[in-house]
């Protein structure tokens, strides 16, 4: 997700009824800390602050895409993105002879709208598509999109709660592993800490204690070894998306799971000039590194390591099939002549247009943060998306 700016000047102060909300999920995670002997693992306050039922950021009625919001996805910003990943989507149903999409969180539904009406331009619509939502607020949204937008396709879709048994065909992942609970831990000289949270005075504190998981010491026993030397080093390991990613092996019997997100292969991400970790929050396209206030309020994330999830896919079985930047995956699917057809018809102005690529593609700004991984099971030819550049070898 991107906020346009990171501010020095004071974050604008939530109102009293958003401010009540904060207050009430405050409380929560404050009785979790007592209950837990004074501290929780950051993960644990991650996933109160962010999915706690009815009050967490992603559970709650507020407004959190788009202008009005707190940040803003590919999807949002031009129906080019969804209209790019529907090429992709294409080849694999054609390849599967048949199959379905599984979207996790669609957001406002917009790329769930544009891929339903550009893949049945294509003669090549799913099965059915799934959408796996949490928040009952969203869900509503990207049914009123669907309804406004795609009419005749709605009945396509269905909404799920949890993961489906078998998946044949394809799990669309944009902007998901970003936004799963991550542990933070420190290095000091040759001591490794866990980072956790506390509560004193009437705020959250940061503390630190032992390793909690016996996977994230031997993660931490990797990136040392990328690190060299250390004095003082803070990040964070993200195990429930590797979690995620075997689950979904687990299910799926034939096709791809794509997952598109900001991040870095682990030797980027652990990298020895990287010393404060990539924890980032959004509140009211504000960006700012703590995440200890507003809880329910503001968004909180970190970057995505990309190592980690070929890693849990491979583990799984699934193969790594492709690895690249959305830049060249969105080239790779024809974006330069979805968009000169697009002028040509004169639907759009042309500086519109040509402002949504620069915002998709350019280094500044979405183009070489974002990367696109693909994990296959029982797909052997070459992928399109990744016929333009592959950057496996550098995972």
């Amino acid at each position: 997700m991107i906020s346009p700016h990171h501010h020095k000047d004071p974050l604008p102060l939530p109102n009293p009824a958003a401010l009540a909300h904060s207050q009430k999920l405050q409380s929560i995670i404050r009785e979790d800390i007592e209950q837990n002997g004074g501290q929780i693992s950051f993960a644990r306050f991650m996933e109160l602050a962010l999915y706690k039922p009815g009050l967490g950021y992603y559970m709650s009625g507020l407004h959190k895409l788009g202008a009005a919001g707190d940040f803003i996805t590919a999807p949002e910003l031009s129906p080019l993105f969804a209209r790019c990943l529907s090429r992709q989507c294409q080849q694999v149903l054609e390849l599967l002879g048949s199959g379905e999409i599984l979207e996790f969180g669609a957001g406002s539904g917009r790329m769930a709208a544009d891929l339903l009406a550009e893949l049945d331009r294509r003669g090549q619509l799913p099965e059915r598509y799934f959408i796996l939502e949490l928040s009952a607020e969203l869900r509503q949204r990207q049914q009123q999109t669907l309804q406004q937008q795609v009419p005749h396709l709605a009945p396509k879709v269905s909404w799920l709660d949890r993961l489906p048994d078998n998946i044949q065909g394809l799990v669309l992942a944009n902007e998901v592993c970003d936004a799963m609970p991550v542990h933070c831990f420190q290095l000091e000289d040759e001591h490794s800490w866990e980072r956790y949270v506390g509560y004193e005075g009437d705020s959250f504190v940061w503390k630190k204690g032992p390793l909690s998981h016996a996977r994230l010491k031997e993660r931490i026993t990797e990136i040392r070894l990328l690190l060299k030397q250390v004095n003082r080093y803070e990040s964070e390991v993200n195990l429930a998306m590797e979690n995620w990613v075997a689950e979904i092996a687990h299910r799926l019997q034939q096709g791809m799971l794509l997952i598109i997100d900001y991040g870095f292969p682990r030797q980027e991400y652990y990298h020895p000039d990287r010393t404060t970790g990539t924890l980032m929050c959004h509140y009211r396209h504000r960006a700012h590194p703590d995440p200890l206030i507003l809880p329910g309020l503001q968004d909180i994330t970190a970057h995505v390591d990309f190592t980690a999830l070929a890693e849990a896919g491979h583990n799984s079985g699934l193969r790594v099939a492709g690895y690249c930047s959305q830049t060249d995956f969105l080239l790779a699917c024809g974006l330069d002549e979805l968009a000169a057809a697009e002028i040509a018809a004169g639907g759009y102005h042309a500086l519109e247009i040509s402002n949504q690529i620069k915002r998709l593609t350019l280094p500044s700004e979405m183009g070489e943060l974002f990367k696109i991984l693909a994990l296959t099971r029982g797909i052997d030819p070459p992928l399109l998306g990744f016929s333009l550049r592959d950057r496996r070898t550098r995972l």
